[in-house]
């Protein structure tokens, strides 16, 4: 392993940020077993001490509890940190379309501009901060026009309120639009070595008009980390249990792939988690990879994953045990 933590732009907006993120989705506990304040703290202050700046979160994760907790944790060090936060999963009204319920309240897509002014406020009310750096619409809104969203995600950019605008689970058709009614720095979208849509549809249209790509669950949900056996139990509330991608079948499959390319992981004194996580950064028109972590360890293992350089020989080679290993996963 060697190397400083990579550095890259957020499409073309001037900020630049760690080419890995901390994602806080865990960190806010819903759909994940509960959080533990403390340890997430400490897993955001980890983070920015190996040079990760790039902070994701959003009001969604835990009504709010995400944000909250970040900005605990960059008290008295928002300088050292680029904060990317969403709008559009709503409980403050009902317009727009039911999504799901969270902890007894209704959650709606919703991006008109009301909305979007009113949780802007409360994102950077939760955070401790006067500005985000990178404000994304969290899911797509077929009740309200693209240009009333930009247009509000504009006009915030011009208050300084947001520094760059980024948009999350998208399609082509939705991506178009972003692009012709605005100026759209970066999307987030699911990307790993076993869901690669985006390869074929969005990021064409991202490399072509100087849009970040922000990849999430680049571990898919841990399955490529390394860690997660044939024999482990998923309980309460997390979302992998029952998930037939987590399938007993699949995760011997997973192991495999594990063993198949441990052999480049030792050689950069790298951990598998790391590796994948550097194959990914090293896909084309992919900027960002945001990455889990609940605890300073586990903080720690992926902000390393910045550091590590693969070779044209050790991309070939991981790309062979894919074939090889992960073909055909289910779920």
């Amino acid at each position: 392993m060697s190397g400083e933590q990579l550095i890259r732009e957020i499409g073309r907006s001037g900020v630049k940020a760690s080419a890995v993120g901390l994602g806080t989705w865990a960190i806010g506990g819903w759909m994940w077993g509960g959080t533990d304040e403390a340890q997430s703290i400490a897993a955001i202050q980890a983070s920015l001490d190996a040079g990760v700046t790039l902070i994701d979160t959003a009001p969604a994760y835990g009504l709010g509890r995400s944000e909250e907790i970040v900005g605990k944790a960059l008290t008295g060090r928002r300088d050292k940190a680029v904060i990317a936060t969403k709008c559009g999963l709503v409980w403050h009204t009902q317009k727009g379309k039911h999504f799901f319920d969270q902890d007894g309240k209704p959650v709606h897509r919703y991006l008109g501009r009301d909305s979007i002014i009113h949780e802007v406020q409360e994102s950077l009310r939760r955070l401790g901060t006067d500005h985000i750096d990178l404000y994304i619409t969290h899911w797509q809104d077929a009740t309200t026009p693209v240009e009333e969203t930009m247009l509000a995600l504009e006009e915030l950019k011009a208050a300084g309120k947001i520094r760059a605008i980024g948009a999350s689970n998208v399609d082509k058709a939705e991506l178009q639009q972003y692009v012709q009614t605005g100026s759209l720095d970066a999307i987030q979208e699911r990307f790993s070595m076993i869901d690669r849509k985006i390869e074929a549809d969005l990021l064409p249209l991202t490399v072509q008009n100087g849009i970040s790509t922000l990849s999430y669950s680049s571990l898919a949900l841990g399955l490529l980390s390394g860690t997660i056996g044939p024999d482990r139990i998923f309980a309460g509330d997390d979302q992998r249990k029952g998930n037939p991608r987590f399938s007993v079948a699949n995760r011997q499959k997973a192991k495999a792939f594990s063993d198949a390319i441990r052999p480049i992981a030792e050689r950069h004194a790298a951990s598998i988690a790391q590796v994948v996580i550097a194959w990914t950064l090293s896909q084309p028109g992919v900027t960002f990879s945001l990455c889990g972590a609940r605890n300073p360890a586990q903080a720690l293992d992926n902000a390393r994953a910045g550091t590590l350089r693969l070779s044209a020989d050790d991309l070939s080679a991981i790309d062979a045990a894919l074939a090889a290993k992960l073909a055909n996963m289910d779920g």
